[in-house]
């Protein structure tokens, strides 16, 4: 079960709105393929609501309904008609799974809270919704009230629910401690499904989920990207490539390649970015530095894993820095069509590694303009020269741009409009470029940064993701003017397309 929206939206600073959530639930359901996925906590607000709504119409048209999932509380009858008020059929009961939090939050004895539980389900059911059941604090109740527990899970044997969630709340469990756990619950009520939710504040979220399914877990809760609150959950991407590969006997309906679209969308909607160390779905995790590394790559594949880029949708890449070797350099050119001889490869690594030194970032497509100015030759030729522009802004009126640039020696001006000073610069561009009959490559990322601590006449570097002919590439532009860096990156766009 994916609770990214409803686990995962309680990170700090992230709310989704109803079309963002009506998008991941689409996505989860029908390209990730996740059996369930847990949406929303009811009697949050009317966004709540709405999003509920959206996301149960469509499930229902789509006859997907009882694979949508609502958390809802031992509070009489509120929960149930917000459910029904929602369109919703699966709703997840959370009640206390510690004596801990029984008696020190609710402050009510076990028979009690049971009691109350079991008038909850009983109304559920009579209005037709299925009821599963949360043990919050579950983890530290198999710590320290163990009988209580126990108690628990023996009167649940009685009540009409479909599955039983035991969460690790707080994230303090060990793997060790997982495994004995739930061995004891699995053995103890064979005939009962047992789901495990893991949170990750000692980053052994995904250790536990592997434990948790080796001890006989049924199920698993997931977040994308890891989202949740404090440390987050255990992570999809993550945990689906670790059952993957550890435990090929179990198996999932998880769609390997679609994890690291629908990790990207997320962290668009919900500005919560991936940390680029990140396993499976980080920036960094399928790139290698290492110059040795790229060179046992070209020689027997030395440093693969089972852990491969396209299984993701991805694809290694080679990063260019002070570590990087002949064959890391050899790699990027490749990609670029691009073939030097050993005495100039030589040259253009020591470049890179002096760039490297002075904290340059050094990219793929810098390669070109490295190797003319080394070289000193028309290997790759300056085709087009962004020649002089005027950028105007002023109150009330739309920025402006005029722009001059030569193509092949021919120059070209034009004067545009837009929305700010980048976008008012390539329209003027385009309109240069459709007299040419020819199309630009699509902007798809546009990120911006000053080294840390930097004034405000710090250099600003620009780097633009392109799309171009179904692949992607990166250019970079460095100068104390944003709009001018954004230039600088565009113009070297426009000597590799």
């Amino acid at each position: 079960m994916d609770t990214t929206l409803r686990d995962g939206e309680q990170t700090s600073g992230v709310s989704f709105s109803p079309s963002e959530k009506l998008t991941i639930a689409q996505l989860l359901l029908t390209e990730v393929k996740v059996d369930r996925i847990e949406i929303a906590s009811a009697r949050v607000s009317d966004g709540e609501l709405a999003a509920v709504k959206a996301i149960t119409k469509w499930a229902k048209a789509n006859g997907l309904l009882n694979r949508v999932e609502v958390l809802t509380f031992v509070d009489g009858d509120v929960s149930v008609q917000w459910m029904q008020k929602a369109g919703a059929k699966v709703m997840n009961l959370l009640t206390k799974g510690s004596l801990n939090h029984l008696t020190h939050q609710l402050k009510k004895k076990p028979e009690q809270h049971f009691a109350e539980v079991a008038a909850v389900i009983a109304l559920a059911r009579k209005k037709g919704l299925e009821c599963n059941v949360y043990l919050e604090d579950w983890s530290n109740g198999m710590r320290h009230s163990r009988e209580y527990v126990f108690q628990y899970l023996n009167f649940l044997q009685q009540q009409p629910v479909k599955r039983i969630m035991l969460p690790d709340t707080l994230g303090v469990l060990t793997p060790a401690e997982v495994h004995d756990y739930i061995t004891q619950i699995v053995q103890r009520y064979p005939k009962t499904h047992f789901d495990f939710h893991a949170h990750n504040d000692y980053d052994l979220g995904t250790a536990n989920v592997l434990e948790g399914v080796k001890a006989g877990a049924h199920g698993l809760h997931l977040t994308i990207n890891g989202m949740g609150e404090r440390a987050g959950n255990a992570p999809l991407a993550s945990a689906i490539a670790v059952l993957n590969d550890f435990m090929p006997t179990v198996k999932t309906n998880v769609a390997e390649a679609s994890l690291y679209s629908v990790s990207k969308l997320v962290e668009t909607f919900s500005g919560f970015r991936i940390p680029a160390n990140k396993p499976v779905v980080g920036e960094n995790v399928f790139t290698q530095t290492a110059g040795i590394h790229a060179d046992g790559d070209k020689k027997n594949k030395l440093y693969f894993s089972d852990l491969m880029p396209e299984r993701f949708g991805r694809q290694r890449k080679y990063a260019l820095g002070k570590t990087s070797g002949k064959a890391n350099i050899e790699n990027n050119l490749q990609q670029l069509g691009i073939q030097l001889s050993d005495p100039d490869l030589k040259k253009v690594t020591q470049r890179i590694i002096e760039l490297g030194d002075k904290k340059e970032v050094v990219t793929q497509a810098d390669l070109p303009y490295i190797i003319s100015d080394i070289l000193d030759s028309n290997t790759i030729e300056e085709k087009v020269r962004i020649e002089n522009y005027v950028l105007t802004h002023s109150k009330n009126l739309k920025p402006s741009v005029t722009l001059r640039l030569s193509i092949k020696g021919e120059v070209f001006e034009e004067h545009s409009q837009g929305d700010g000073q980048y976008d008012a610069f390539m329209n003027a561009l385009k309109k240069v470029y459709k007299k040419q009959k020819q199309e630009l490559p699509a902007l798809s990322d546009y990120a911006v940064r000053i080294p840390p601590g930097g004034k405000s006449d710090a250099l600003c570097e620009t780097i633009i993701t392109w799309r171009w002919n179904n692949r992607e590439f990166k250019t970079r532009g460095l100068d104390s003017d944003q709009t001018v860096s954004a230039i600088k990156a565009t113009q070297k766009m426009l000597n590799l397309i």
